[in-house]
């Protein structure tokens, strides 16, 4: 048995717990997402049903509208479309594969899980988000004025 000095207590204890079951649902999440978007034809993907939340109850795009598709056209090569989809697809599916990869190899190497919040709260998480959130404003916007549509 190790014994921990009094400053590596301290330290472990300043520390805030990384929670374990949140992130291995966001790593079966995202597996069962690439899953789906590896499974998916394009044309399932490009004639299914309007599942949005936010696009049933506005008729206005979220940022995330069109992820679903954009992550099918990737999966199948179609770089163009899944770009007109959701340009956003090309930051969350790579991310989405990384999230698997460090789960599965925390879970191989029992080792604590990652914190994926300390990537969201880096200033570049930051502006990831703040632009996902813009480009949503922006296409709102630009549907509501008639020069894009749904």
């Amino acid at each position: 048995m190790a014994v921990l000095s009094g400053s590596a207590v301290a330290d472990r204890l300043s520390r805030p717990p990384v929670r374990r079951w949140p992130t291995m649902l966001l790593g079966v999440g995202c597996a069962g997402a690439l899953c789906c978007a590896a499974s998916l034809s394009p044309h399932q993907a490009t004639n299914g049903p309007v599942v949005c939340p936010f696009r049933l109850a506005t008729g206005l795009p979220c940022p995330g509208c069109g992820m679903t598709r954009a992550w099918v056209f990737l999966a199948h090569g179609r770089l163009g479309d899944a770009a007109s989809a959701n340009p956003f697809a090309f930051v969350t599916m790579p991310a989405g594969v990384l999230i698997v990869l460090l789960v599965v190899v925390a879970l191989v190497r029992r080792r604590p899980m990652p914190d994926i919040g300390r990537g969201l709260r880096h200033p570049m998480g930051m502006v990831l988000i703040v632009s996902w959130i813009a480009f949503g404003v922006v296409r709102a916007v630009a549907v509501l004025s008639g020069h894009a549509s749904v």
